[in-house]
């Protein structure tokens, strides 16, 4: 029999493309998705991909009846992967209430819920936000955890905490904590990809929405920083490597190779790549314009941050294999699949 992972937010950019790894794998896959920042569409996507069809059930985290029924109804489910949060670092600053209610209250639910349903493992969607700016690059997992430069980021953090303090009271599952850095791109087939709802908060599509012509252009927030060519560092990763990640870290769990109970892994390249050259890269992988102009910084925003991912490739086994030139292609094939 297969085994049954429940996927929070799996309608979303990241978990649609777990979902598809994981039912590659040969997982079974319920889904639980309010819709609130993704489409109901995405399920014919993950079908075309994959030829099955995962169960879905609209549902809010934040409600623990809801999230408990989905449990009841699906027993066997043994292992969790959370993904469901508002994810924008300039909205968390203009709402930080609801970054807050959503993002605690709903990790605060599943935990309550897995002892009760014997589910063993958790896998966590964090964030590089909680290393703030660090003081070493590339950044390690043993990097202190900084003050949060913005509510989303203080999300992060406070969720990493409360996992740690439920393990450390004796919990009866395990858990591990993935540290994204940024990703990008979409799957090769182009039938599942970033898919925001209004006004783009990332990156990659505001620039393939401007390369398209949907936006006049692309606002680069900043040139000022200690960078060298002044716009902000990150590291892009391609979200089918990410997603693959996941795969390997519910692997790890119900296998029971973890080492301890609580792991953590930063998922990233190890390339530090900034904004402008980012921009550059596109117009040269895809031969099309992305009209952009230097705009003030952004409150909440990283000078500079790139992953020094040693411990996931020699530990979890796991490395990044796709280039920029070709996460990016995706991206802008994505979009033009979106425009037809």
């Amino acid at each position: 029999m297969k085994k049954k992972i429940l996927v929070t937010g799996g309608a979303g950019y990241i978990g649609s493309h777990t979902t598809v790894e994981l039912q590659n794998a040969g997982y079974e896959v319920v889904i639980i998705d309010n819709l609130s920042n993704s489409n109901i569409n995405v399920l014919d996507g993950i079908e075309k991909i994959t030829g099955i069809r995962p169960v879905f059930s609209q549902t809010d985290c934040n409600d623990s009846k809801a999230v408990e029924k989905v449990i009841t109804d699906n027993p066997d489910i043994i292992g969790v992967i959370h993904f469901a949060a508002s994810k924008a670092v300039g909205e968390s600053v203009q709402k930080p209430l609801s970054y807050y209610r959503n993002n605690l209250v709903s990790l605060i639910n599943l935990l309550e819920l897995m002892p009760q349903h014997s589910i063993k493992g958790l896998v966590f969607s964090s964030s590089c936000t909680v290393y703030g700016q660090p003081d070493i690059l590339p950044v390690t997992e043993n990097a202190p955890v900084k003050p949060a430069t913005s509510p989303y980021g203080n999300t992060k953090q406070i969720n990493e905490e409360i996992i740690r303090d439920t393990i450390y009271a004796g919990a009866p599952f395990k858990s591990i904590l993935l540290r994204y850095f940024n990703p990008i791109g979409a799957h090769p087939s182009a039938e599942i990809g970033e898919l925001p709802i209004g006004v783009p908060q990332n990156l990659v599509p505001f620039l393939t929405q401007t390369a398209a012509g949907i936006r006049p252009e692309l606002s680069v927030f900043g040139d000022d920083y200690d960078t060298p060519d002044g716009s902000c560092i990150r590291d892009y990763i391609h979200v089918v490597d990410l997603a693959k990640a996941h795969v390997i870290a519910i692997d790890r769990m119900l296998g029971d190779k973890s080492k301890d109970n609580l792991e953590i892994f930063n998922l990233g390249t190890g390339n530090g790549v900034s904004v402008l050259e980012l921009i550059n890269t596109f117009e040269k992988a895809t031969g099309v314009k992305a009209p952009h102009k230097i705009a003030g910084r952004r409150e909440g925003d990283i000078e500079k941050v790139w992953a020094n991912p040693k411990h996931a490739n020699e530990v979890l086994g796991w490395k990044a294999q796709e280039t920029l030139e070709n996460a990016l292609r995706s991206a802008w094939k994505w979009q033009q699949k979106l425009a037809k």
